[in-house]
């Protein structure tokens, strides 16, 4: 016999009629329709999500236990059964697809048939027997997915993206580290990909250090919006049906439990209809990724050759890069960055777009919203590593070919500007080109300057 038809099954009902329940599955009748009605990508959400849906629910059992609108054993059972879940018990019972019924309904009714079940057993009843402990009348009290969903969107926000803070620190470190290292190093500029005036590599490396400081400084502000909850708006952000000092008393348990600053939003009304705050945190990811993107490429550009490029820096050799041609090692980890970050840029197109598409009192489009912005967190958050551990404090540089360009670079002619003018100082520069001799021959021997003007003026490492 197969699996299917050994399989035992429970009934269970809800107001549109009896559906059938694996026997063994702590999740219900909602869940079961949505699997039915969801099969779209087979990606259910991120744990973290489902935690802090938990942690609100934790939150609301203790407040309603203590309020007297739940039993205290009763309530005392769902604080016990978020907490097995909290410590890893039970995911695989979360199944429902990231593409669901709006609102994040489906997967909100998932963790309260959950919790519900679990807390059922632990009473002593049997799955299913909801006159125990009931999803939406004990666990789901007080609440509605259109306040306790977007919290818990906060929640998982902050909590993942301590970790990507974390990283971007870490990475932001080891490009200051290469800055300090490769200090004494001149090197050609280059604008519009051309000759320009003298660097040294360690101020170039400077530069991302600084950018990746800024970047990381601009998540951490976004992040203090995502702090202000609308818990205890209820269904439309009146707070129907929840009990007189609820809303504190949630945020008081919520700070205790998560260990976030969660505050109180000033109008619930605004915290249900607007997702801003989603938008403007997946704003700076965006701002992260478009600088690392930059950087990427140019130590991808820096890394050309090794024998056809610039070849002024050496990247780390992590593979072999090519299935053809024997020896050939490419900077794939760079090129990954750019992948992720290019996933981040559409996660926030499509995150602008699920944004600006609620209407009055709730926006529905608020699964794909938590979707895409716990995906963007969690990418960046593993490429950064990666990019800090495997490609960025490995980095080693050229000096010698690096000092070649920068001798060589015409852009060098700029600092005789206030001495003989610019249009003669072209005129060098036309000449070094069409005859291919360095500017410093030309000038010596035009005699425009002696040769220790020459020396001191055009030394790379002054012009620095």
């Amino acid at each position: 016999m197969s699996d299917k038809q050994t399989m035992s099954f429970r009934k269970e009902k809800d107001y549109l009629g009896e559906m059938k329940i694996p026997a063994n599955a702590y999740y219900g009748v909602q869940t079961a329709r949505a699997i039915e009605n969801f099969p779209i990508s087979g990606c259910t959400s991120q744990p973290i999500f489902t935690t802090a849906i938990v942690y609100v629910k934790k939150a609301a059992a203790m407040v309603n236990s203590e309020t007297g609108r739940l039993d205290r054993k009763i309530g005392a059972a769902i604080t016990e059964a978020c907490d097995r879940i909290l410590k890893g018990e039970f995911q695989e019972q979360f199944c429902v697809d990231v593409y669901q019924a709006g609102a994040g309904t489906s997967h909100h009714m998932n963790v309260n048939e959950v919790i519900a079940n679990i807390a059922i057993e632990m009473l002593g009843g049997e799955k299913g027997d909801y006159s125990v402990v009931h999803p939406n009348d004990d666990v789901n009290c007080g609440q509605s997915t259109n306040d306790v969903y977007p919290t818990a969107m906060r929640i998982a926000a902050l909590l993942s993206s301590k970790k990507l803070i974390a990283n971007v620190s870490d990475l932001t470190d080891a490009f200051d580290l290469k800055a300090n290292a490769f200090d004494t190093i001149v090197k050609s500029g280059r604008t519009h990909l051309q000759d320009a005036v003298p660097i040294r590599v360690g101020q170039e490396f400077s530069g991302y250090k600084e950018t990746l400081l800024k970047a990381n400084t601009g998540i951490e502000k976004a992040g203090e919006s995502l702090k202000e909850s609308g818990i205890g708006g209820s269904a439309a952000g009146t707070g129907i049906n929840t009990p007189p000092g609820y809303i504190p008393k949630m945020i008081e348990y919520l700070r205790e439990i998560t260990g976030l600053d969660i505050v109180a939003s000033k109008n619930r009304f605004e915290a249900m209809q607007s997702n801003r705050p989603f938008v403007e945190f997946s704003g700076a990811l965006r701002a992260l990724s478009v600088e690392l993107i930059r950087i990427a490429n140019d130590l991808r550009l820096m890394n050309s050759g090794p024998n056809t490029g610039l070849a002024e820096i050496n990247l780390p050799a992590v593979q072999p890069g090519s299935s053809i041609m024997p020896g050939k090692v490419n900077p794939v980890i760079p090129e990954m960055l750019t992948m992720v970050c290019f996933s981040v840029i559409g996660n926030d197109t499509s995150i602008m777009l699920a944004a600006q598409a609620g209407q009055f009192e709730l926006n529905v489009m608020m699964p794909l919203i938590q979707h895409k912005i716990l995906d963007s967190i969690l990418i960046l958050t593993n490429a950064v590593k990666v990019f800090d551990e495997k490609c960025v404090r490995g980095i080693t540089v050229n000096k010698e070919k690096c000092e070649d360009y920068a001798v060589k670079s015409l852009g060098i002619v700029t600092i005789l500007n206030p001495i003989i003018g610019y249009a003669n100082a072209a005129e060098v520069v036309k000449e070094s080109m069409k005859t291919g001799r360095s500017a410093k021959e030309i000038i010596l021997e035009k005699k425009i300057l002696t040769k220790e003007q020459v020396d001191t003026l055009l030394s790379p490492r002054s012009m620095t």
